[in-house]
């Protein structure tokens, strides 16, 4: 299935490419969401006449992911957990606890922005996690997990 490219892909090509994906990722993930369109002669023609538009709604969405980025680079992120006696938490800390914990202080992440390679955290400790802003756009916060009093 050959499309083109709308907004700029992770691991696939940037806007305007035209590009060969499966059927399955074009129909379900691709067209659904916007970042791409069929490549026929007329959607070809309607995406040229569009580019410089779409191209500078990319740039501010860039730009506003790098201001984002510049806010929560390096913060230190604090998270009191229901702690047992030898520091392993009851339950786990996961990407929804971690935006529940932006929201308290007043920053805006989305969980789907929260990069967890390694799982839910289990114990009492400081970790680095990932936040991915945008596809050229990932920040490192140090958070650390605590005994809740």
């Amino acid at each position: 299935m050959n499309v083109i490219l709308l907004d700029k892909v992770e691991n696939l090509g940037e806007i305007g490419d035209m590009v060969n994906v499966k059927p399955g990722y074009g129909r379900n993930y691709l067209l659904p969401q916007g970042k791409a369109a069929l490549a026929t002669h007329q959607n070809l023609a309607e995406f040229e006449a569009r580019r410089a538009d779409l191209e500078k709604a990319a740039a501010a969405e860039l730009a506003s992911a790098k201001d984002r980025a510049k806010l929560l680079d390096g913060m230190d992120l604090i998270i009191p957990a229901n702690v047992g006696t030898e520091g392993k938490l009851f339950g786990s800390v996961g990407p929804i606890d971690i935006a529940d914990a932006f929201e308290k202080v007043g920053v805006e992440v989305a969980r789907s922005e929260v990069r967890m390679p390694d799982g839910p955290i289990h114990e009492v400790g400081e970790f680095s996690v990932g936040l991915h802003l945008h596809t050229d756009v990932n920040v490192d916060i140090n958070l650390k997990i605590v005994p809740e009093e």
